[in-house]
C-alpha cells in the first residue's frame, strides 16, 4: 500500500486527528497540494489548511481540516525532505492528544519565527 492510500485508509478510523510523519521529495507548497489532492480524491472536503516550515533544516508541518458525511478530521503532517514519498508513522489521535501534538510541533517549527505576527496570531487561536 502506498503512502497516500494508507493516509486515506487511516482517515476512516477513530479520533479527530490523523497524525502522519513522512518524507517528501517536494517543498512545502507542492507537498501540501499533493496531500490535499489525495484527501479530496477520497471524498473529503477541505475546510482549512496551513503550512509551516523552517529554512534552517528541510522539514515542516502541515495541517488540513476536513469534512465528509458529517464527520470532521484533522490531518497533521510532519514532513522532511527525502528521495520520494515514504510513510514513517501514522496514528489516529483523540482531541486532546492530537491538540497537544499540534502545539508541540508548531512550537518546534516557530521557535525561530516567533516574531512573525501571522504565526503568533494563529498560535493564539488554537
Amino acid at each position: 500500500m502506498n503512502f497516500k492510500d494508507e493516509l486515506v485508509r487511516k482517515l476512516e478510523g477513530e479520533g479527530l486527528w490523523t497524525v502522519v510523519t513522512f518524507k517528501t521529495p517536494h517543498g512545502p507548497g507542492r507537498t501540501l497540494r499533493d496531500i490535499e489532492e489525495a484527501v479530496k480524491d477520497a471524498g473529503w472536503r477541505v475546510t482549512f489548511r496551513a503550512n509551516w516550515w523552517t529554512a534552517d533544516i528541510p522539514y515542516g508541518l502541515l495541517r488540513i481540516d476536513l469534512r465528509k458525511d458529517g464527520r470532521e478530521k484533522i490531518v497533521l503532517g510532519k514532513w522532511i525532505l527525502g528521495e520520494e514519498y515514504r510513510l514513517i508513522r501514522i496514528e489516529n489521535m483523540d482531541l486532546e492528544k492530537g491538540r497537544d501534538e499540534f502545539f508541540r510541533m508548531v512550537d518546534s517549527i516557530t521557535s525561530t519565527l516567533i516574531h512573525d505576527p501571522v504565526i503568533r496570531t494563529m498560535r493564539e487561536q488554537y
